[in-house]
């Protein structure tokens, strides 16, 4: 399988939110400043990319393959939470003013399905280990395409003489299904 494919794939056509409508919670959450927007983005293509290699030789070395789906969920869910833990520690040191800024956002990256749901993907493609990697990390370029073009959006939105009902969240609602239709454009542009 071309791997330049599998990335663009990932990050264009099957985007997680503006595809799969996966991780929606953080995606409304944290889009209203561009900033805030890059680095919950980049925190997700971390634990997506860490996440993924992880699952994949848990998946190999405990043969979850012939059990029941739920073991390998907990499982999984299990790394993701320490991932995402270490990721918080570490934004907590290294930048106070972004972890700040994510707040709750920033734990609830562990309940977040993008993350969950592209580790089950790349189990159920069966993807090999450079497959998985590309298959996570090109998920959170995805994810932090789609935050940060949104936060753009939603930024210009506050300057805009905005009918009074659809202030907050119907106008980013509304913002959010032009950008899906958007992404839509590139479906048929890779065939895989």
């Amino acid at each position: 399988m071309n791997y330049i494919l599998l990335f663009l794939s990932i990050v264009l056509v099957n985007n997680v939110i503006t595809s799969q409508f996966l991780g929606i919670c953080p995606f409304l959450g944290v889009s209203k400043k561009v900033d805030t927007a890059v680095g919950m983005g980049v925190a997700v293509t971390f634990v997506l990319a860490l996440a993924s290699v992880i699952t994949f030789f848990i998946q190999k070395l405990l043969n979850l393959t012939g059990t029941s789906g739920y073991l390998q969920t907990i499982a999984f869910i299990l790394v993701i939470a320490s991932i995402v833990q270490f990721v918080e520690m570490f934004i907590k040191k290294s930048s106070p003013s972004l972890y700040q800024a994510l707040g709750v956002y920033l734990p609830l990256i562990t309940t977040n399905c993008a993350v969950l749901g592209i580790a089950l993907v790349n189990v159920q493609n069966n993807y090999n280990i450079v497959e998985t990697l590309i298959n996570g990390a090109g998920a959170g370029v995805g994810f932090t395409l789609a935050i940060v073009l949104f936060a753009g959006i939603r930024e210009r939105l506050e300057l805009a003489d905005i009918p009074e009902s659809f202030q907050g969240y119907p106008i980013a609602l509304i913002s959010a299904a032009l950008m899906s239709i958007a992404f839509l454009g590139f479906t048929g542009l890779i065939k895989l």
